[in-house]
């Protein structure tokens, strides 16, 4: 969507009414005057979103994507699923676009953080949809498909951390499978449950290869990751 538009600064917003089109302006002058890359509408911080928000779960969902986000990326948005936001070019021209639905708040504000792009917070007013409106958003199926994302892009952008995740559960469960079986072998020199020490092995195998994959897909992150570094510049120049 990004590639057909030319532009200093890009607005996002949702279609529903939601967002007072009076807040555009502060929503941009940050990205026109150079202090920050991404903008983003923040609901919250005033109360507005608790007092009209009349939809269950929707409070809990924000933040528990918020949460994620703060502790795999180490950065907190004060509103981290607002649709209100604003873009500066370069950004937006380096942007690879992955998600088709409402993961879209997300996949924006984990890139933002993870390339460190400069973040502003921008407090706004929030009301209701208008009354006979419905919303296409799915509670359930799309905060699953949010939560996924956060995934994928958690092992994309941070393998190593991911990998050690999936190996250190492996090797508990290989060291509580296995301890047993190394005592008893240790008090009478038996291994009477063979399966439960084959299945020691092989969570400890798979905990070291899960390990050595987190290794060596933080190595390729880190090559691509210089090279979108240099694309950037390389789009800063042209400009």
């Amino acid at each position: 969507m990004f590639r057909d538009i030319d532009a200093d600064c890009y607005l996002m917003v949702d279609g529903d009414d939601t967002y007072p089109a009076e807040a555009a302006k502060a929503l941009c002058e940050p990205i026109l005057n150079g202090t920050a890359d991404m903008t983003v509408g923040d609901r919250l911080s005033n109360g507005t979103y608790a007092e009209e928000n009349k939809r269950a779960f929707h409070g809990f969902g924000n933040n528990l994507v918020r949460a994620m986000i703060k502790w795999i990326y180490g950065y907190s948005f004060d509103d981290v699923m607002t649709g209100y936001r604003a873009m500066s070019r370069p950004f937006v021209k380096t942007f690879p676009v992955l998600s088709e639905g409402f993961q879209i708040e997300t996949e924006l504000s984990i890139h933002a953080v993870d390339h460190r792009w400069r973040i502003k917070d921008v407090p706004i007013e929030y009301r209701d949809r208008p009354e006979g409106s419905e919303s296409k958003l799915n509670t359930v199926s799309d905060g699953i498909k949010v939560v996924a994302m956060i995934g994928t892009l958690f092992k994309d952008y941070r393998p190593l951390k991911f990998f050690s995740l999936i190996a250190l559960a492996f090797c508990i469960g290989g060291l509580c499978a296995g301890m047993p079986v190394v005592s008893e072998y240790l008090a009478t020199g038996l291994v009477p449950r063979l399966p439960t020490a084959i299945l020691a092995v092989a969570f400890m195998f798979i905990a070291a290869l899960s390990l050595a994959t987190g290794f060596i897909l933080d190595a390729v992150a880190k090559v691509e990751r210089k090279q979108w570094e240099l694309h950037v510049y390389r789009q800063a120049e042209n400009e």
